[in-house]
């Protein structure tokens, strides 16, 4: 007896080959009926005995495509029409509940056509299929449909027709599909926008051998890039780029190129191969800093990557000779290139050709362009492996946005606007939040038309008009003045959100977790709820509900946010604190303040108190003579970390105090480290093992006089990996549980979803 089912299928099945999984089931299961994609995901009517019927149903979300999530899958019967055959039908647009895919590598099926000369798409630029290539960055709106992405002005042509049409072809409705003879073209330029006459790929290669810098278009925007092994090459990238000495990520063509450069593991070579293919930071090889002069000077990890487009891969098979077949990929390849962001002077990606031009004028030498735009600007993702656990974001970004946060309960939609650095924006649908890819910094024109940018695609692409607008305390952001303005221009509440109650919220939203923690908050500087400047908070928070049970003991802030940039004004503060303001000046003998330096304490000229625990890092890192100057955000930090590697931290009994009212000082470990005498490499390592020691047991306090044992650990200092994981260690052996940061940064790039999460709180969902 025939039966009928409705079913839809909801997650992220468009754009990746969901319609002709479901077609080639539905023929294996004799199954008539059709299916189509919505703006709710995939719909689905099937007719059949109901004993198949019920196979299909099970099988649809166990054998799903690679690249699909499958959120839900949901049925009920209908009445049979007779239908004949199963079909895929035209795609509908109505309201949107379902989500794009993001940009993924170039998978291995495409690889072996990408370099087989009898394949007609052989070198082709622009290879993809279901399983692979642009979704995110190309697409304009839902339903995802070619007539809605950069790829509506190409024509197919008839054998791409017939590829694009056949559900048993692993390119059908495959959106950005396109040959050498139908899709875009390559184009070398040289500095001046000339078009350069041959092979694009042969000509680019050639001048990064010569030493030149080339603009090369990537997926969500253009890269930067020069020889890494030429440091003269390399030295030039950050003269043009003013980019003194924050580190660059390199690429290689597989893992075995990057041999005595970094220590690949089985969970770095993992994250390396993986679809979303984010810069991976390993630890260096002893003489990487010999091979690649000026990449990452004084630290101790590399950034590293591997080719995602079609574009970078051929970049390497032209100097690998271009061999044929698949071969070549495992084998050691000597090319190693710099792949660093095309963003002059801290200002978004550049994603536009004539932007390019314009914009890297005076920095780069030639220009790799395509015809295909960029829709969405999205910068590469930075993760940490950490040995067996889930990797930590620094930023997340492409491979992984538009990838939704599931959350524990749904909601009215919120629009969350972020903080003032490593801003991103949240928008909730439901019990989803879609976090943006990473924005950056507000502190440039280019970054608040970014930021605007993002807000209206986002509102668009998920087709949502929100109900209230959360967004930081502080008065001065202009994520802040932003949501003011929107607001009253639509009549929409907005809600404030302290900054490390943001940092902890976002925590539980990822984790679906909704009773009461201990919040710890551990990053630079956000404003408290009493104007204060706060950064090592121990927090009790119930949703949106936040008490501060205690803090960091301050330490003044002299010249404000200058002593970020200037961490020997943090070590002067510490020394000031510890009644030893005179050797303020001799210590820091090149720093033409240093003699004035404790008067301004003295009098309190702009030397505002803080609890900051990133800048107690600054403190500690200039006592012991790592970095005096921060040339980019957290050098001393990170340098301080480099210096700690491998040596063994011993932990300095009674180097801290616990007051009655919460207020853990560390003021003594600061006293220790500015007498030490020890190796510096041994002193940063008694640093991070003390502090680790004296936060595990300031948050045991609290869990005790609570009756609280969950903990979760939130802020930028948590990128740390040695305190991250004694401190860990110290919740474990103290019997508490600790939530961290899993798809999401522990830096303020998680922000927006903490806010979004409190206002769904403060709504009473």
């Amino acid at each position: 007896m025939s039966a009928a089912q409705h079913i839809r299928v909801s997650g992220i099945v468009q754009g990746v080959g969901f319609r002709p999984f479901v077609w080639r089931l539905a023929h294996d299961l004799h199954l008539a009926g059709w299916v189509r994609n919505d703006s709710r995901g995939v719909e689905i009517t099937a007719e059949g005995p109901q004993a198949q019927l019920y196979a299909l149903i099970e099988r649809l979300q166990r054998e799903a495509p690679p690249r699909a999530r499958v959120d839900a899958v949901t049925a009920h019967p209908v009445a049979p029409e007779g239908l004949d055959g199963f079909r895929i039908v035209e795609s509908t647009s109505t309201r949107c509940a379902t989500a794009i895919g993001a940009d993924t590598a170039v998978c291995t099926d495409c690889l072996g056509e990408l370099f087989d000369p009898l394949e007609r798409r052989w070198r082709h630029a622009f290879i993809t299929c279901t399983h692979c290539g642009p979704r995110y960055t190309i697409a304009h709106g839902l339903p995802y449909d070619r007539s809605r992405t950069s790829m509506s002005g190409f024509a197919l042509c008839a054998e791409c027709s017939r590829e694009y049409a056949d559900p048993s072809d692993r390119r059908f409705h495959a959106e950005p599909i396109a040959c050498p003879h139908c899709g875009p073209k390559l184009r070398l330029l040289d500095a001046a926008g000339l078009e350069i006459t041959g092979d694009p790929v042969a000509a680019t290669l050639e001048r990064l051998r010569g030493g030149a810098i080339v603009a090369i278009k990537g997926l969500g925007g253009y890269h930067l890039a020069c020889d890494a092994r030429n440091a003269t090459a390399v030295a030039a990238l950050r003269a043009r780029k003013d980019r003194e000495a924050k580190p660059l990520a390199i690429m290689a063509a597989n893992a075995a190129s990057l041999a005595g450069l970094a220590v690949l593991d089985a969970d770095v070579e993992r994250l390396l191969n993986s679809a979303e293919r984010p810069i991976v930071l390993a630890p260096k090889c002893s003489g990487a800093d010999r091979e690649l002069d000026g990449i990452a000077p004084g630290l101790a990890s590399l950034g590293v990557m591997l080719p995602t487009t079609p574009i970078q891969w051929l970049l390497f098979h032209e100097d690998a000779g271009r061999p044929a077949g698949l071969a070549w990929l495992t084998e050691a390849q000597p090319l190693v290139l710099v792949m660093t962001s095309a963003n002059p002077g801290g200002e978004p990606l550049v994603t536009g050709d004539a932007e390019a031009i314009e914009r890297l004028t005076g920095i780069a030498d030639a220009y790799l362009q395509h015809d295909r735009s960029i829709v969405v600007r999205c910068d590469d993702s930075v993760v940490i492996a950490r040995g067996g656990a889930a990797p930590a974001f620094v930023r997340r970004a492409r491979g992984y946005t538009p990838q939704a946060i599931r959350l524990a309960a749904s909601g009215p939609p919120v629009l969350a606007v972020g903080a003032l650095l490593k801003n991103t924006v949240c928008v909730t649908r439901a019990d989803e939040a879609f976090v943006s890819q990473h924005i950056g910094d507000l502190d440039n024109a280019a970054s608040l038309r970014f930021f605007e940018e993002s807000v209206q695609h986002l509102l668009t692409i998920l087709e949502v008009e929100p109900q209230v607008i959360a967004h930081d305390l502080h008065p001065d952001f202009h994520s802040t003045s932003f949501a003011a303005t929107l607001g009253a221009a639509r009549a929409i509440p907005t809600i404030g959100v302290q900054h490390h109650h943001a940092h902890v919220a976002a925590v539980l939203a990822e984790h679906r977790h909704r009773e009461p923690v201990i919040g710890v908050a551990l990053d630079g500087i956000g404003l408290g709820t009493d104007g204060g400047a706060w950064g090592g908070e121990l927090l009790v928070v119930d949703g949106a509900r936040m008490r501060r049970a205690g803090h960091l003991a301050t330490l003044p802030l002299p010249g404000g946010d200058r002593a970020a940039r200037e961490p020997w004004r943090m070590a002067g503060a510490a020394l000031y604190q510890l009644g030893r303001g005179a050797e303020i000046a001799t210590r820091f003998p090149r720093q033409r303040a240093a003699g004035q330096l404790a008067e301004l304490i003295e009098r309190g000229v702009r030397c505002p108190p803080t609890s900051s625990l990133g800048r107690l890092f600054d403190a500690a890192a200039a006592l012991l003579g790592v970095a005096e100057v921060s040339r980019f955000e957290a050098e001393a930090a990170m340098r301080l970390e480099s210096l700690a590697h491998g040596a063994r931290g011993e932990i300095a009994a009674g180097a801290w105090r616990i007051d009655a009212d919460g207020t853990l000082d560390l003021l003594p470990l600061l006293g220790l480290l500015a007498d030490s005498r020890a190796e510096p490499s041994a002193a940063a390592a008694l640093f991070h093992a003390t502090l680790a020691a004296a936060l595990g047991a300031w948050i045991a306090g609290a869990a005790a006089r609570t009756g609280i044992s969950t903990v979760v650990l939130s802020g930028g200092c948590l990128l740390n990996g040695i305190l991250r994981e004694r401190l860990e260690a110290a919740l474990r052996l103290a019997g508490l549980r600790a939530l961290c940061p899993i798809n999401l940064p522990p830096n303020d790039g998680a922000i927006s979803v903490g806010q979004a999460w409190v206002a769904l709180c403060a709504g009473e969902v």
